[in-house]
């Protein structure tokens, strides 16, 4: 009975891939701003509303991988062994992506035009804020929720606005890096240095915490 179920998830997903394709291909070729719901519907062989039932927001066709990262981690922390720190969790999370190649710490020439394509959209860049502060809130929520403490606890909030300014300023590094040295493996180990350096400081900042 589960089949027809699995089928039509299936088909979901692909027809939700294809369209973030052809909108990525369409992105690049002419800029966030140049290109219209009704074009990305028409290169893609759907209607207007399939792509609107898929992606509520034009942006959200771009930043496609935004609630895969955020599942990443909320799993990262459910699953921590109870000996490890959720902040050396995170840590080591930063690691295990860049050795699995994960989509979204991808430093290459095909990462520098996605981050082309931001620079050149207020409305991307816009979104990029509004996704990073998303992030925060999720991953406050985890810690607290992975240590019992309360929901709105003040520490889980400063520790997870800590580690996304660390991410943040990796990332950065890392896109940085490559654009200078065209070396995916030079942009890897500088963002894994900015993520030891930060999380080495939140720790330290978190002493005393069940965080720490």
């Amino acid at each position: 009975m589960s089949t027809p179920t699995d089928l039509r998830s299936r088909k979901r997903l692909a027809t939700r891939r294809a369209i973030s394709l052809v909108a990525d291909r369409l992105f690049w070729e002419r800029g966030f701003d140049n290109v219209t719901v009704d074009e990305i519907a028409a290169a893609a062989d759907v209607g207007r509303m399939t792509v609107f039932n898929h992606f509520p927001r034009k942006e959200d066709m771009f930043f496609d991988r935004d609630e895969e990262g955020r599942e990443t981690v909320r799993e990262a922390l459910r699953q921590r062994d109870p000996g490890v720190s959720p902040i050396e969790t995170l840590r080591r999370l930063a690691h295990q992506l860049i050795a699995d190649g994960a989509p979204y710490v991808e430093f290459s020439a095909r990462s520098q035009r996605f981050i082309e394509t931001v620079e050149g959209s207020e409305t991307l860049k816009a979104r990029a804020r509004a996704i990073r502060d998303e992030l925060e809130h999720v991953v406050a929520a985890a810690l607290s929720e992975c240590t019992g403490q309360e929901a709105t606890d003040a520490g889980a909030r400063l520790a997870a606005a800590l580690l996304l300014a660390t991410w943040t300023v990796a990332f950065l590094e890392a896109h940085r890096t490559f654009r200078l040295r065209q070396d995916t493996e030079e942009a890897k180990a500088a963002f894994l240095t900015v993520v030891d350096k930060g999380a080495a400081g939140l720790k330290a900042a978190m002493a005393g915490t069940p965080y720490a």
